[in-house]
C-alpha cells in the first residue's frame, strides 16, 4: 500500500488492485482505431427493378433459344391431337446433341419450300414480335408448320385408295387420325408410293383430309420431304389452354 500526498496535505490511500486501467479490446470487439463495418448498401429500386427485368428477359431468351419454346397452333391440320389456338412446348435441346426426328413424333419445322405460299396469316404486332423473340409469348409461327413424322430416311411410305397408310409394306393402325377421315385421301395427290431421302422426313397431318402436308408438295425442291435441318424440335406437351393439357408421346403404332 502506498500513500499519495494531496494538495490539502491529506493522504489518499489506494490499493494496487483498485488502479483503473484502459481495457484491452477483446477478440470480437472493435478497437478505437478499427473502422466500423459499413452497412451493405442496397440498390435503388430505380436500378434494381430494371436490372431484374433485364435478367429475366435474358434468361427467357436463353431458354427459348436452347431449351424449350412455345408455339401457337394456327390451323386444324393436326386435329384432334391439337386444336386451333393450342399452345405447345417444343423441345429444342435434344437436337443440339444430334438427336433426329423419329417416326410418330409431332414436330415443328420451318417452311421448307414455300408450303405456306397463298395461305393468309395474320401478321403479329410489334409487341407480339418482341415478346415472342424472348419467349414470353408463343411464337406466332407464321413461317413454321407442325405435323407428325411418318417416315424417316430409307422408309417407304405408301397410300392406295382410302388406306390404310403403309410404312415399309406394313399397314399402320392410326388411332390418332381425325374421326371420320380416312388414312389416305383419294384425290390424285393423296395416292403415292415414295422412299424417304437421306437427311429428310416425311410428314402428314392427323386431320388427313384437311392437311396440306408432304403429299401435296411432291413437286417442290425436296419432293415433299422436310430436311432434318429445318426441324426446330419435337412438340412434347400441350401447355395451354389448361383443359387441353396433355403430353404428346409417340403412339404404339410406331413401336
Amino acid at each position: 500500500m502506498r500513500q499519495e500526498p494531496t494538495e490539502s496535505g491529506a493522504t489518499d490511500v489506494a490499493d494496487a488492485g483498485d488502479v483503473a486501467t484502459e481495457p484491452r479490446p477483446g477478440p470480437g470487439s472493435a478497437g478505437p482505431d478499427t473502422p466500423r463495418r459499413q452497412k451493405r448498401r442496397r440498390l435503388s429500386p430505380w436500378v434494381e427493378y430494371p436490372l431484374l427485368a433485364v435478367t429475366a428477359l435474358v434468361l427467357a431468351f436463353l431458354i427459348k433459344t436452347f431449351l424449350v419454346q412455345a408455339f401457337l397452333i394456327p390451323s386444324g391440320s393436326m386435329q384432334n391431337t391439337l386444336q386451333l389456338e393450342d399452345r405447345v412446348l417444343v423441345d429444342k435441346l435434344t437436337p443440339w446433341f444430334g438427336s433426329e426426328p423419329e417416326r410418330g413424333e409431332v414436330v415443328v419445322f420451318r417452311d421448307p419450300a414455300d408450303w405456306l405460299a397463298g395461305h393468309e396469316t395474320k401478321p403479329p404486332t410489334t409487341l407480339q414480335k418482341a415478346l415472342g423473340f424472348v419467349g414470353l409469348m408463343p411464337a406466332a409461327g407464321e413461317q413454321h408448320l407442325i405435323k407428325r413424322v411418318i417416315g424417316v430416311a430409307g422408309d417407304t411410305v405408301e397410300c392406295q385408295g382410302s388406306g390404310p397408310l403403309k410404312l415399309n409394306g406394313r399397314p399402320l393402325d392410326e388411332p390418332y387420325v381425325y374421326a371420320g377421315n380416312t388414312p389416305c385421301s383419294t384425290d390424285p395427290e393423296g395416292q403415292f408410293k415414295i422412299t424417304v431421302s437421306p437427311g429428310t422426313v416425311w410428314v402428314m397431318g392427323d386431320h388427313r383430309q384437311a392437311s396440306q402436308d408432304s403429299r401435296y408438295h411432291r413437286n417442290d425442291s425436296h419432293g415433299g420431304m422436310v430436311p432434318v435441318d429445318d426441324v426446330v424440335g419435337r412438340a412434347i406437351v400441350v401447355a395451354w389452354p389448361v383443359p387441353h393439357w396433355s403430353t404428346l408421346p409417340v403412339p404404339p403404332t410406331f413401336d
